[in-house]
C-alpha cells in the first residue's frame, strides 16, 4: 500500500464535455472533428445511440444519454422506443417530457407514468417558443432542451422554475454551444436563443476534473504526496475544476505550470470543513471519503441532486461510511436558520473496515471509497462500475503504486 504517492497521470476526455459535443455534431450540417474524445463508457452509449437506425434504443444506466436523447429523438419523424436499465426506469424523467410536450412533442410513457421507458412519435408540425421547467431536480434537463434549441423552427425560450441546480454544468452547456455560433441571452430565469446553426468547428475535449477529483483525495490524505497531471484546462469549462479553490484546508496545494496542473500535499488540514455542493454534487463523494479518513468534520448542503443519480447517493454514503466508524447524519431543521437548505454532518473516528465496500452500481461510489486502501487493504465491489466514466481508473492507481487482486 503506497504512502507518499507520486507520478504523472494523463486523464481522458471529460464525458460532461463530450456528450455535448455529440449532439452538437449530431445537430450541425456539417461534420467536424471531436479531438480526446472520453473513452467512458457513456459517451460510447451516446455515439452508439445517435448512429442507431432502427430497433429499441437503451441508454443503460447512462441517465445524460438519456436526458439528451429524449430531446433529440422528440425532433424525428417516425416511432422510437427509449429505454434502458432497471435503475434508469427509477429515476423522473417527467419535468422534460412535460417540456417537450408543451412545445409540440409527441411522448409517452410505456410502464410507470413520470419514468422511463419512452415511446417517442412524430412531434407536431408547428413547434411553440416558450416553455416553463422545474430547475430544482436536474440541469441535465435544462441542457437537453437547450442542445436542440436552435434547430427548432422558432428557437426557444426557457423560462426555469425554482433555483437552478447545478449551475456550471448549464453554463458549460451555453459557452460550448456559442463556440459552435450560438447567439443567446440569460437574463434572470429566462433563456433565449432564436433559431440559428451550429457552426462546425474543430473541437478539444477537455479532461475530467471529476476524475481529478480522486486524485485529489489520493494526495489529502497521504504526507508527501505530489501527483501532476495532463489534460486540464486551467480556465475551464467545468464547475468541478473549483476543487483547486477549496481543497487546500483538506490538504491539497494546486498549482500550474507548462499547462499542467500539479497538486501536492499540504499538512495545514482545517478541523471542520463546510462546503455548498449545489455546483458540483459530483464531488461530494470523494471529499466526504477525505474526511472520513482525516477524522475532518464535515458539514455538507447542497445535496439534493444526490438522491436521483446512478443510486442515492446520500444513502450510500450514510452505509459505507458506517464500516470505518463514521457517520454522516442529516441535522435537524433548528440548525438550518433562515434557509431551506438541509445539513448533513460527516463525523466519526476512523477505523479501518471489517468488510467490503458497495458500489450499488455507481462508479463514483468505487472511485472515492478506492483512496482508503492507503490506510488497509480494502474490497471494492463490482469493480467494472468505473467503466461509465473513467474506465482507465484502475490502471491508474497501479501506475501509482497500488497492488490489486481481482477476484474472478
Amino acid at each position: 500500500m503506497p504512502h507518499a504517492i507520486t507520478g504523472n497521470i494523463k486523464l481522458g476526455g471529460s464525458k460532461s464535455i463530450a456528450n455535448r459535443a455529440l449532439i452538437i455534431q449530431a445537430l450541425c450540417k456539417e461534420d467536424f472533428e471531436i479531438k480526446n474524445l472520453s473513452d467512458s463508457k457513456d459517451t460510447i452509449t451516446l455515439q452508439n445511440l445517435l448512429k442507431q437506425k432502427e430497433g429499441e434504443l437503451s441508454s443503460g444506466h447512462a441517465g445524460t444519454c438519456f436526458r439528451f436523447m429524449t430531446s433529440y429523438l422528440s425532433r424525428k419523424e417516425g416511432t422510437q422506443i427509449l429505454t434502458g436499465s432497471e435503475r434508469m426506469k427509477q429515476r423522473p424523467i417527467a419535468p422534460l417530457v412535460n417540456a417537450l410536450n408543451d412545445l409540440g412533442a409527441n411522448i409517452s410513457y410505456l410502464e410507470k407514468q413520470g419514468y422511463p421507458p419512452l415511446k417517442i412519435e412524430s412531434p407536431n408540425a408547428e413547434w411553440k417558443n416558450k416553455v416553463n421547467i422545474d430547475g430544482t431536480m436536474s440541469s441535465q434537463f435544462i441542457t437537453s432542451l437547450l442542445l436542440i434549441a436552435p434547430s427548432l423552427s422558432n428557437g426557444l425560450n426557457i423560462n426555469i422554475m425554482g433555483d437552478l441546480v447545478s449551475v456550471p454544468y448549464v453554463e458549460m452547456t451555453l459557452k460550448m454551444m456559442n463556440y459552435f455560433g450560438i447567439d443567446y441571452e440569460w437574463e434572470g430565469s429566462m433563456i433565449k436563443i432564436a433559431p440559428q446553426d451550429y457552426v462546425a468547428k474543430e473541437f478539444t475535449v477537455e479532461a475530467d476534473w471529476s476524475s481529478a477529483s480522486y486524485l485529489y483525495s489520493l494526495v489529502a490524505i497521504n504526507e508527501g504526496s505530489k501527483i501532476e497531471i495532463d489534460g486540464l484546462f486551467e480556465t475551464s469549462l467545468q464547475g468541478d475544476s473549483e476543487i483547486q479553490k477549496f481543497a487546500a484546508p483538506l490538504g491539497v496545494d494546486s498549482s500550474w505550470k507548462d499547462n499542467k496542473l500539479t497538486i501536492e500535499h499540504n499538512p495545514n488540514s482545517e478541523d471542520v470543513f463546510e462546503y455548498n455542493f449545489i455546483r458540483q454534487p459530483d464531488l461530494a463523494q470523494s471529499i466526504a471519503c477525505i474526511c472520513a479518513v482525516k477524522n475532518i468534520k464535515g458539514l455538507f448542503s447542497g445535496l439534493q441532486t444526490l438522491f436521483i443519480k446512478e443510486t442515492d447517493r446520500v444513502k450510500a454514503l450514510q452505509d459505507e461510511l458506517a464500516k470505518v466508524n463514521v457517520s454522516m447524519s442529516k441535522l435537524p431543521s433548528r440548525f438550518k436558520g433562515n434557509t431551506s437548505e438541509d445539513y448533513y454532518m460527516v463525523e466519526g473516528n476512523y477505523e479501518d473496515p471489517k468488510s467490503s465496500f458497495k458500489t450499488y452500481q455507481d462508479h463514483r461510489m468505487a472511485m472515492a471509497f478506492a483512496a482508503l486502501a492507503t490506510r488497509s487493504d480494502i474490497v471494492i465491489e463490482e469493480p467494472d462500475v468505473v467503466v461509465k466514466s473513467f474506465p482507465t481508473y484502475w490502471t491508474v492507481l497501479e501506475s501509482l503504486g497500488f497492488k490489486m487482486k481481482r477476484d474472478n
